[in-house]
């Protein structure tokens, strides 16, 4: 009898932990659908409102001599040149697979993406987020990306 109340008990808790895991991943997502959403309608109040305020932004690719270098940027030199994007310019980060993990407080998302300007192929890569839960909301604290040319199957 005992341990059937035990089996019933961690069963209990397992189904019910993997459904707060699953929607802890489905709300992680949506603030990085939501980033991408104010990204392409280039807003930047809503760009920041998916961000922490410290939030680090990093880019991995090649330099003009072909070596592989790290380029840090600043947030607001990222919004100002999204937001100066023309109009007559569409792009989009076409997001192709999510793998998100979270361990209480913190998030990582590994995103593969395309990106395409005025429906041109430009670049692949892949999107590492972390996020942190604040207060029950989601906000990026760090970005870093690939960006390549080739090997983009």
């Amino acid at each position: 009898m005992m341990n059937t109340i035990v089996l019933i008990c961690l069963t209990l808790l397992s189904v019910f932990g993997l459904r707060a895991q699953n929607g802890g991943e489905e709300m992680v997502k949506n603030t990085i659908d939501s980033f991408f959403l104010a990204f392409h309608q280039q807003d930047s109040v809503a760009l920041r409102e998916s961000v922490s305020k410290d939030i680090v932004l990093q880019t991995i690719g090649k330099n003009a001599e072909g070596t592989e270098v790290v380029k840090t940027e600043n947030f607001d030199h990222f919004l100002k040149s999204i937001v100066s994007i023309p109009s007559t310019t569409k792009f989009e980060e076409r997001i192709l697979t999510y793998n998100i993990q979270i361990d209480g407080p913190m998030a990582n998302a590994w995103t593969n993406y395309e990106f395409w300007v005025n429906d041109s192929f430009s670049h692949c890569g892949v999107n590492s987020f972390q996020l942190f839960n604040d207060q029950g909301s989601w906000k990026i604290i760090y970005l870093i990306d690939t960006r390549r040319k080739e090997g983009c199957d």
